[in-house]
């Protein structure tokens, strides 16, 4: 890299050297404000004279490139038979929740003919089974229907029953 050689000046003399001083640094500062930052300089290039000559039959066959190997071409890609639609899932199941309740004997018996009747129809249900369609057709009901087959229900006592 070449350094830079500041060029050569004169020294002032002592009685301008204060007022050339304080000119030189506000012109420093309004010319740093006004310059935007240098771009990094550029390698410097090797001048020709340093290359070796080349006669110029020599450097016409160096420049012509031997020509590329052909490629075979690749197979077309045969488009996939789309893929069957798939039936249409059921919705997501809710949550299973294990509770108890207590009934009376006459609900139970109720539960068993309705099993009865699906058997029939050679069709196995269980008790949970039955009564999740039971209420099922209790919300098809309208509310007056509802409501008398809830007020037409016998009480019965809270808790568990006491064993025999």
């Amino acid at each position: 890299m070449a350094t830079r050689t500041a060029p050569t000046q004169k020294t002032p003399t002592p009685a301008k050297a204060p007022a050339r001083k304080a000119a030189s640094k506000v012109a420093r500062k309004t010319v740093r404000k006004a310059v935007a930052p240098k771009a990094p300089a550029a390698p410097a290039k090797p001048t020709t004279a340093s290359k070796p000559a080349v006669p110029p039959q020599v450097k016409t066959a160096q420049v012509a490139k031997p020509a590329k190997p052909v490629k075979a071409a690749k197979p077309t890609k045969v488009a996939k038979p789309p893929k069957p639609l798939k039936a249409d899932k059921p919705a997501k199941a809710d949550k299973v929740v294990r509770d108890s309740f207590t009934m009376p004997q006459s609900d139970f018996d109720i539960i068993d003919r309705i099993k009865l009747r699906a058997i029939e129809w050679k069709q196995h249900v269980k008790k949970s089974e039955v009564l999740r369609a039971g209420l099922q057709a209790l919300e098809a009901l309208s509310d007056a229907k509802v409501r008398a087959l809830l007020t037409g229900l016998a009480p019965i006592k809270k808790g568990r029953p006491k064993a025999d």
